[in-house]
Formats: structure tokens, C-alpha cells, sequence
């Protein structure tokens, strides 16, 4: 498998280096420190823009303007009107479609059909879904008793640390800013170092729609920097968190210095269970799907595939083939349907992953090595003959790998999906109406699907357990996150 480029195409490397500053209290600042990092485009290893590199002074800052925008002119706004806003920059978001997608694909390394298809349809909806119940937060009336009139009302929970991981910065940005900015929240936000870039350019549509300054600030820079300032912030009422549960574990110590609420969606290692009597044609297309897109570096991704022992053999088999026909090249192409992973550091992580299945006594079917000397690429992997307790099976690995696990029966494949620490999402295949039931009731998971694999809506919840996460995003839930309940009780014999 080899990595077909056209150098002629200027969307797959721009001419000019950008250089991005900070975004504070609606302007474009220098960071305190004077200092910058370089983000690459993973498809070439290239630099692409030079990026602010934030501390915990440029927080302070950031956290000073979101408190005064708070109290300010985002709180006392109409609900209507912070709606409004937010469908203007919807419809900002739409108009420059095409310039959004390629600094995603370009700082991602995502195939630009793919973020077209999905990661910015998706982001828009989230927008104008949230829009939508800008101006719909309500209490209600509760009877007590005559002599009163009591009554619940929901208020912002007040200024938010929203930390976005690289995987879908755009579309994972969303997912926070929308219903924060909706409940009447403000917002101080860490891009991953990694891929800032789209987070900066929606700062940029937001004060076009209408944005107050300091509703929405955007601090760049390191975790173990701007992360942890934020966490440890004293006037940061609220922590939204994506990313690992390692991160996550020192998220939840450092907030319970002033109890902070927090909200998690970690990692995963999800099963999809594909059992003897399903479609396999469309169980292992999607099984396919369901690691390799996004390089594999999806929370939800079906890294795991268990498949009956009557039918193991033709799993393999097929997910083997469908490996092998990926086209996999220059994100730019929308041909492409695979491209790199973030960064030579994750794609060493997951090559040495790879080493580690093979010394544990898995089969290595297909892929599993790094394909050319420009960027990022690697070959989506196939291992057979995995056993529950090796590493390949237990650990998230964040790539193209999949493991495909051979069960007897119900009862095995439900010990073998739950005998992980983590609970995010499960997939089963099968005829059996009531075989399906009892597994989505029985299998550990935030989300189960049921004859297919991996697709979301902002209108359910999403998020896990255990190492997985704490909380639960989009919905009714989102709007729960970023508001905090009052009873009101009213004397009326006065």
C-alpha cells in the first residue's frame, strides 16, 4: 500500500505559515509568555501555523472576561436573542463550509470527505439544535401546599473550562460550546495543542454573529499549562472534559479544590458482537467502519470485534479483506477514506502496539506498519486469535487495530464485552430479536447499537462509565450540565 499525493494541490500544504494569536475578551492577543508552538499537518509532518502558546496568565485573563461577560451582557441578554446568535453563526459556520473543512482535514489529518460528510454537519447541528432550546430552559410550578406558591427555575452554572481533544476538535467543540452558550453560560476554551485551529477560526464566525466579547475565549497551549490553570481556577464554576481517563482522574482531584462540577467523556473499548446468525456482509462493513474511520482515534471505536466461533473464521476473513481495500492518501483527495494518525508520537504508540499483540501470540492478518517516510500513515491492522485477557484487548490503542475475539455463546460474549474497565458504547449483530434485547439490557455501555455500528445524534445521550467517563453530553442532559436547579418558595399569607 503506497501514499499517493498531487503537489500541485494547494489545499494539501499552504504557502504562507499562519500565525495565531489568542482570543480574549473578543480580541486577538499575544500571550503573555511571547511565546509560540508550531502545529504540522500529520498527511506531511509540514508546519502549518505557528501557535500561541498560553500560561496561567493568559487564563487569568480569559477567566476574568468570561466572568465579566457572565454577569454582563450574556446573563441579562434574552434567551431569544442568545439564540439568535447562535443560528447566525450556524449560518456563518455554512458559508464558509469549505474554508472550515480544509483547516480541519489540514491540522487533523482528516480525509476532507469525511469531515464534510460527518464532523461538520455534525457541528452545525449541535449549533442549531441548541439554538433551538436557547430560549425553552424552564422550571416549574411544584405544589407544596396552599399557603405558598413554590416553583423551580434552571440558571446558568456560570463560567466554563471547556477542554477539547484532538480527535474531533471541531465537531467535540460543539458538542460543549453550543449548549453552554445556549443555558447562558461563558466560556474559557483549551483546544488540544495538537488542532487548535478550527476552534480559533469558530471564535472568529462567533464575534461575526453577534458574540458579546468574553463570552467565548479561546486560550491555546499545553495541557499540563492552560489545562491545569483552569482546573485549578478558583472563578471556574464548571469543567467539560474529552480526552483520557489518565487526564480525566487529575481533572476530578483538581476540581474538588473548590467543587467544581465536572462532566467527562473518556476512553473506550468497544465491542461489537457479531453472532452466527447475522447479515455478515453488513456486520463486518460496518465492524470495518467502525475502527478504521478516523484512522481509529474515535472513544466509541469498535476495537474490538467478537465473533462466533461458527462464523470466526469468515469474520477474519472478510474484515481482512475490507482492510486490505481502504484507500488510504493525501487527506486533500476526497477519494481518500484514511488518512494519518495525529502525530509521530501516536502512531509510535500504536506500532509498538502492534509488537505487543504479536509477541502475546495474536495473528497479525493484515496491515500494521507504517507506509511511507512523509506523515503519519499506517496500514489498518487485523489481529486474529485474540485472547480476553491480552493487552491488545484490555488497552485502548487509538488507531487502525482491531482485535477479533472468538465467544461460544451468549453468555460468553456479554463476559467478554463487560471484561473491560471501560463501558462507553457495544454493537450487536443478530436475527434474534430477543437475543439483541437482552444483550442491549445486559452489556455495559452508554450507547448499544443493534444491527449497525457508530452512529450519533445530538438529541441522545452520550458518555459512560467507569473509565469511560462521569455524566452524560448531548440532549436534555447537555442542558442539565451547564444549569444549576433554584426552588423558589413564596409565602402568600402576607
Amino acid at each position: 500500500m503506497s501514499i499517493a499525493y498531487d503537489d500541485d494541490q494547494t489545499t494539501s500544504v499552504p504557502a504562507v505559515v499562519e500565525h495565531k494569536l489568542l482570543l480574549i475578551d473578543g480580541r486577538h492577543v499575544e500571550p503573555a509568555s511571547g511565546r509560540f508552538f508550531k502545529t504540522l499537518n500529520p498527511a506531511t509532518g509540514e508546519v502549518i501555523a505557528t501557535v500561541a502558546e498560553g500560561d496561567e496568565v493568559d487564563v487569568d485573563r480569559a477567566v476574568a472576561a468570561a466572568r465579566r461577560a457572565f454577569e454582563g451582557p450574556w446573563r441579562t441578554m434574552r434567551a431569544a436573542e442568545r439564540g439568535h446568535i447562535l443560528f447566525r453563526l450556524a449560518e456563518l459556520m455554512k458559508q464558509h463550509a469549505d474554508e472550515i473543512a480544509d483547516l480541519e482535514s489540514r491540522d487533523a489529518g482528516k480525509p476532507i470527505a469525511g469531515v464534510l460528510r460527518q464532523d461538520l454537519p455534525a457541528a452545525i447541528d449541535t449549533l442549531t439544535y441548541y439554538a433551538g432550546w436557547a430560549d425553552k430552559i424552564h422550571g416549574e410550578v411544584v405544589s407544596t401546599r396552599s399557603d405558598a406558591l413554590t416553583y423551580t427555575m434552571r440558571e446558568p452554572v456560570g463560567v466554563v473550562g471547556a477542554i477539547v481533544p484532538w480527535n474531533f476538535p471541531l465537531m467535540i467543540g460543539m458538542w460543549k460550546l453550543a449548549p453552554a452558550l445556549a443555558c447562558g453560560c461563558t466560556i474559557v476554551m483549551k483546544p488540544a495543542e495538537l488542532t487548535s485551529l478550527s476552534a480559533l477560526l469558530i471564535g472568529e464566525l462567533a464575534l461575526e454573529a453577534g458574540l458579546p466579547p468574553g463570552v467565548l475565549n479561546i486560550v491555546t497551549g499545553p495541557g499540563r499549562v492552560v489545562g491545569d490553570a483552569m482546573v485549578n481556577h478558583p472563578d471556574i464554576d464548571k469543567i467539560t472534559f474529552t480526552g483520557s481517563p489518565g487526564v480525566g482522574r487529575g481533572i476530578m482531584r483538581g476540581a474538588a479544590g473548590n467543587f467544581k462540577r465536572v462532566s467527562l467523556e473518556l476512553g473506550g473499548k468497544s465491542a461489537n458482537v457479531i453472532f452466527d446468525d447475522a447479515d455478515l456482509d453488513a456486520a463486518t462493513k460496518a465492524a470495518a467502519s467502525g475502527i478504521f474511520f478516523n484512522a481509529g482515534q474515535v472513544c466509541s471505536a469498535g476495537s474490538r470485534v467478537l465473533a462466533h466461533e461458527k462464523v470466526y473464521d469468515e469474520v477474519v476473513e472478510r474484515l481482512t479483506a475490507r482492510a486490505k481495500s481502504i484507500r488510504m492518501g493525501d487527506p486533500a483527495d476526497r477519494a481518500t477514506a484514511l488518512g494519518p494518525v495525529i502525530s509521530e508520537k501516536q502512531m509510535k504508540s500504536i506500532l509498538d502496539y502492534v509488537d505487543i499483540g504479536r509477541n502475546e501470540g495474536a495473528t497479525l492478518t493484515t496491515g500494521g506498519k507504517r507506509i511511507g517516510e512523509r506523515g503519519y500513515f499506517i496500514s489498518p491492522a487485523v489481529f486474529a486469535n485474540v485472547k480476553h485477557e491480552m493487552r491488545i484487548s484490555q488497552e485502548e490503542i487509538f488507531g487502525p487495530v482491531v482485535s477479533v475475539i472468538k465467544f461460544k455463546d451468549e453468555a460468553d460474549a456479554l463476559r467478554i464485552a463487560n471484561g473491560t474497565a471501560y463501558s462507553l458504547a457495544a454493537g450487536v449483530w443478530s436475527r434474534d430479536i430477543g437475543r439483541v434485547q437482552r444483550f442491549a439490557r445486559k452489556v455495559r455501555a452508554g450507547t448499544v447499537w443493534i444491527n449497525t455500528y457508530g452512529y450519533t445524534d445530538v438529541r441522545l445521550p452520550w458518555g459512560g462509565e467507569r473509565d469511560s467517563g462521569l455524566g452524560r453530553e448531548h440532549g436534555t442532559a447537555a442542558i442539565e450540565n451547564f444549569t444549576e436547579p433554584k426552588a423558589v418558595w413564596m409565602n402568600l399569607n402576607v
